[in-house]
């Protein structure tokens, strides 16, 4: 438990991610028609102003506003997973320093969680925007450096375990 309690940050925002990976999926479950409709209101107070009155525009908007959605709750709930597998891996590497087991941890699963947001806010903004590309960009503050710290901590995660296994034993 002492190793576990190293990558302890790393491990409550994995569990955190997976969490809103599964909620957004019981979301669908329970309120789907409302969420698409929410949707649908988004684009159609943007109409005139973002999609020039072209409906056909705003309805695939809001169409591909709805992936996003199902995005987060894949990304949220597979990064989350993975995360909390590089947190245990992390966890048992004990001839690695803490902090640097700590730190990878926590970018993983900060990561994980934040890119999952990342996609469900994207999916939320774009009907209001007039597209989804326009939401993204609005958003890449948040994207970026979240998979950024996904990849941070799962190539860390690697590099340190690699070097655990074929480590010569002194």
């Amino acid at each position: 438990m002492a190793e576990l309690r190293v990558v302890r940050w790393g491990v409550v925002f994995a569990l955190l991610s997976v969490l809103f990976g599964f909620g957004m999926g019981a979301l669908f479950g329970a309120n789907e028609e409302a969420l698409k409709a929410d949707l649908q209101e988004r684009g159609e107070a943007a109409l005139a102003t973002e999609y020039a009155g072209d409906k056909a525009k705003m309805t695939a908007v809001v169409k591909k506003s709805w992936s996003y959605y199902k995005r987060a709750h894949l990304h949220g709930g597979a990064i989350g997973a993975v995360a909390l597998g590089l947190c245990l891996l992390l966890a048992s590497l004990q001839r690695v320093a803490r902090r640097v087991r700590a730190l990878a941890a926590f970018a993983a699963g900060i990561g994980g969680l934040g890119y999952a947001v990342y996609w469900l806010l994207a999916g939320m903004l774009a009907p209001g925007m007039g597209g989804t590309g326009a939401a993204k960009e609005s958003l890449s503050w948040l994207a970026i450096p979240m998979s950024g710290l996904v990849i941070v901590g799962l190539l860390t995660t690697l590099a340190l375990t690699v070097k655990s296994l074929f480590r010569r034993e002194a």
